[in-house]
């Protein structure tokens, strides 16, 4: 019966979740095609803000904990472990003043509506990981366009998503390239946990009821060699926060 009651719910938040992703789709053409980037932020933070509310038709409880005084004067890389889409939202909608974009994979610039075209026009990165040449290059970009406008970056050091919450191990070269080519960057590290109960089922059905938090971590300074022993420790703060029951 639980199983049957969440797929009706899953369905409504299914339908909800692509009406939203295909207005707003529209919506930041509009934006950025007659008023810039500003409008077209603002309609991805808005979509956002839906987004988390699609979330919980589903009674899902998002958590946000942050007892730190981020900068908005300095770009940000976001470091956090990766467990379901659903981890995106949140992160856009509570890290919003802080413009945050992403190092992603080649394959997700196209295809999704909404996501695909922020992605291609809104000042992130998208790796061919089968390239090295092209991903040194885009990391190099993007780097720039941080430098530039004191953006944020988000990035899963994983690399993909952990399916049962367990971490994997980080890959730090990109980070490391950005941090080198954006001397001010300030890096801040989150756990996330719980999303990954949203594959409890694969894809469908979704559970019902889960709560979800995003714990942000003391924020740390570029060491001056950027050493393994300097990724290990962010690693660790990370991974160590990872509650898996």
């Amino acid at each position: 019966m639980y199983k049957f009651i969440a797929s009706l719910f899953s369905v409504i938040f299914l339908v909800c979740f692509v009406v939203n992703l295909v207005i707003f789709h529209v919506v930041q053409v509009v934006a950025r095609t007659l008023f810039g980037y500003q409008a077209h932020k603002a309609s991805v933070d808005i979509l956002n803000f839906f987004l988390l509310r699609c979330f919980n038709l589903l009674g899902t409880r998002i958590q946000f904990n942050n007892n730190f005084d981020l900068p908005t004067d300095r770009p940000l890389i976001i470091l956090a472990n990766h467990q379901n889409t659903a981890d995106i939202p949140p992160l856009i909608w509570y890290l919003r003043k802080h413009h945050l974009k992403f190092v992603s994979k080649k394959e997700l610039g196209k295809g999704i509506p909404s996501v695909s075209y922020n992605l291609r026009n809104g000042g992130s990165a998208l790796i061919d990981r089968r390239n090295p040449i092209q991903a040194v290059k885009e990391i190099n970009r993007h780097a720039a366009l941080l430098a530039k406008n004191n953006w944020s970056t988000l990035i899963f050091p994983e690399g993909t998503r952990s399916k049962n919450g367990v971490p994997k191990k980080f890959k730090t070269r990109g980070i490391k390239t950005i941090i080198e080519k954006v001397p001010n960057v300030l890096i801040v590290p989150v756990t996330i946990n719980n999303s990954w109960k949203f594959n409890r089922w694969g894809n469908f059905p979704l559970p019902l009821g889960i709560k979800i938090t995003f714990d942000v971590h003391e924020p740390v300074e570029p060491a001056d060699d950027l050493s393994t022993a300097f990724f290990d420790a962010i690693e660790k703060t990370i991974t160590d926060a990872v509650v898996l029951d």
